[in-house]
């Protein structure tokens, strides 16, 4: 018998990364069940909070991606009904979800991030999109990155090497959300670090190099086997891995994060890396990163989970 109880996995939702976490969830399902807990994967519906309020679990694994699943509305409803949850708090989450305001936070604290605008979309209709956009690559240069201000999976992102392509790139933006964020495109190497924290404080994996086929990891690249090349850990000079873990642990720090996040950044060919997003439901798929700098680590992803778990059931006692 577990000594975690009865344990809920969360995945699914309404979002456009619900295939994704669908994914995440079977993934860490798995990997738990085959360690003998008691798990139970569930949607989130209307009959979710009346079937924890018949039988609740004893702590829950939040693997939703995009929406509710991270901007904190999943978790004050877990909070509401006192479950023990893996992973940050509600105000947290609503301050890592929204790109804009976690580069501010953590820039404040000494994190370099790219230059950038924020822009509605009523705002880039009703002032005239042309001559918006032109100031933009007036003020920021070219190449720019495209993406909403919210959501992950980049989907709705994109790359801006001519002047002519940027108001595709709006547009396609704004099919995944109300507000572009419009930044510097730094040249250098992807890299994702994840950090963990197992009641010990934060603790940052093994950086994984991204590489993808055509340049781009956007949605394809992430989740479609092949696609993209990774290196775990990735291949950089000892003293510039130690920086990229530095900065993912103070990113992780500053925004008030807790149990595990995934930091984007991107190093120059200075060597010095920029922070891009943090992400405070990391993918759990077979071509997720976090699973990746675990095995890179020497670790094993379930005795992660149990460990966050049983972080979390601490937590609530």
């Amino acid at each position: 018998m577990s000594d975690l109880g009865h344990v809920l996995v969360l995945a699914g939702g309404l979002s456009y990364e619900r295939e994704v976490s669908l994914r995440s969830g079977r993934r860490v399902s798995e990997v738990l069940r085959a360690t003998g807990v008691d798990v139970e994967t569930r949607d989130t519906d209307a009959s979710l909070v009346p079937s924890v309020l018949a039988d609740p679990p004893d702590v829950v694994f939040v693997t939703l991606h995009g929406g509710s699943g991270e901007d904190g509305a999943i978790r004050s409803v877990l909070e509401l009904l006192d479950l023990p949850y893996v992973g940050a708090g509600p105000q947290a989450c609503r301050i890592a979800f929204d790109k804009p305001t976690a580069k501010t936070m953590v820039r404040s604290v000494g994190v370099r991030t790219p230059d950038a605008v924020v822009l509605p979309k009523e705002t880039f209709h009703d002032l005239g999109a042309s001559a918006v956009l032109g100031r933009i690559i007036e003020r920021l240069g070219l190449p720019l990155f495209v993406k909403p201000s919210h959501g992950g999976s980049a989907l709705g992102g994109s790359i801006v090497r001519k002047a002519d392509e940027l108001p595709a790139a709006m547009v396609g933006c704004f099919a995944y959300g109300d507000t572009a964020l419009i930044e510097q495109y730094i040249e250098g190497v992807e890299v994702a670090v994840s950090v963990v924290d197992l009641g010990d404080g934060p603790t940052a994996l093994p950086p994984v190099e991204i590489v993808a086929d055509e340049g781009v990891y956007d949605y394809s690249a992430r989740y479609t086997a092949g696609r993209t090349e990774f290196f775990a850990p990735a291949r950089l000079r000892p003293e510039v891995a130690e920086a990229c873990a530095q900065l993912a642990v103070t990113a992780h720090t500053a925004l008030g994060l807790r149990d595990l996040s995934r930091t984007d950044l991107i190093v120059d060919a200075t060597g010095q890396p920029h922070f891009l997003e943090v992400n405070v439901a990391p993918g759990m798929t077979e071509t997720s990163l976090l699973p990746m700098a675990v095995e890179a680590a020497g670790q094993d992803l379930s005795a992660i989970c149990h460990g966050l778990l049983q972080a979390a059931i601490r937590r609530a006692r």
